[in-house]
């Protein structure tokens, strides 16, 4: 090899490497709206099993996007209407009672006194308190700063969602359409997978949320108390965390509970009492609505959670665990043999939509057969 080829091969890698420095680098610039993207997409997903089955019910898809957005919507809105001036009002008491509460534990709680007398935990729970309305007003624009950026990306995020559920059949079309002919069966059977699995997973865990904070506040009501309601919204929250976000939820109740009603009933009733939710739940309400969006092991999904956490926070442990279990249906879907070439693959037959697209792109294709076909 010439000097002159060495220099020219030499000037290709050079050129290459800058190029994919520069992509990353631009990749790395827009990562934000990369991330608001995808989630998005995956909104998008979670939404698209309730679309369809409005579309299987005869109602075109538009219709059937506005009126999911609209139920969304107007859940959404009847929450912060009923729900929001008294958990205003609740956070607020809570707030500025805490110090109240927690420089009264000594007369209420003989084991307290104890461990404040030992270890001064007392004082230090004090300081700690009496910090927290001075932290607030300190960083009440902050606050408000942070409060309208979250709002403006919840609405792009909405609209991006919209856009993405709108043009769903279409999108799972073109992924199809970009595998060569004898691999698009098993992209459709892969991208069927990822849609189903997603979206059964993030519908099931809303309605669990809602049932463990439904839960948590009729127990707070029954042992009376103080805050039921702010304390509800953080179990239905934490519960969305897989494995640890009930226990968390139960842990903020019990301790509130122990500081503003005492030990007994009020925070050891209701640590009992989302103790044995948290029973009920594990084993009878996750695997009737979760049979068919999760099949993986324990350690598999905390460590799901995990990653997903700590690249998107709560958004991404709430992420990671559909995308880890459709990564090993995937896995799965892979390891069966492709049929052999030339052999005549099926249009869906379930799916209306991706049927209508499929004659569209070519008139010859067969119309669409039912099962009893």
């Amino acid at each position: 090899m010439t000097a002159g080829e060495v220099f020219r091969w030499a000037a290709a890698g050079a050129c290459g490497i800058a190029v994919v420095g520069m992509g990353l680098v631009a990749l790395w610039t827009v990562r934000g709206v990369l991330a608001l993207v995808l989630v998005s997409l995956f909104v998008a997903v979670s939404l698209d099993p309730a679309v369809r089955w409005l579309v299987r019910h005869r109602v075109r898809r538009p219709y059937a996007v506005a009126a999911i957005l609209a139920v969304v919507v107007g859940a959404l809105a009847a929450l912060v209407v009923g729900v929001g001036p008294a958990l205003v009002s609740q956070a607020g008491n809570l707030v500025k009672d805490l110090p109240g509460y927690i420089a009264g534990l000594d007369e209420r709680s003989p084991v307290f006194r104890e461990l404040s007398t030992r270890y001064g935990l007392g004082d230090r729970l004090n300081e700690l308190a009496a910090s927290v309305p001075a932290w607030a007003a300190t960083n009440l624009l902050s606050m408000f700063q942070t409060f309208l950026e979250g709002l403006a990306t919840a609405v792009t995020v909405l609209v991006l969602s919209l856009y993405f559920l709108a043009d769903m059949p279409r999108l799972r079309r073109r992924a199809q359409l970009v595998a060569p002919d004898r691999h698009r069966e098993r992209v459709r059977r892969i991208v069927d997978t990822a849609v189903d699995k997603v979206g059964s997973y993030m519908i099931g865990n809303a309605v669990i949320s809602l049932i463990a904070g439904v839960v948590a506040y009729l127990g707070l009501m029954i042992l009376d108390v103080p805050f039921a309601l702010p304390l509800a919204l953080i179990v239905a929250i934490t519960d969305l965390i897989p494995l640890v976000g009930a226990t968390l939820g139960m842990a903020v109740c019990g301790a509130v509970a122990a500081m503003t009603s005492g030990l007994w009933p009020a925070a050891i009733g209701i640590v009992l009492w989302l103790l044995i939710y948290q029973q009920v739940e594990n084993y009878w309400i996750v695997p009737l609505m979760m049979r068919r969006s999760l099949d993986m092991p324990s350690l598999a999904v905390l460590l799901a959670g995990l990653i997903g956490a700590a690249l998107l926070g709560l958004i991404g442990a709430l992420m990671a665990i559909p995308i880890a279990a459709t990564i090993k249906a995937v896995i799965v879907e892979l390891r069966t043999p492709l049929p052999p070439p030339g052999y005549a693959i099926d249009h869906p037959v379930d799916d209306p939509e991706l049927s209508a697209l499929a004659a569209e792109a070519d008139p010859a294709v067969p119309a669409m057969r039912t099962a009893a076909d």
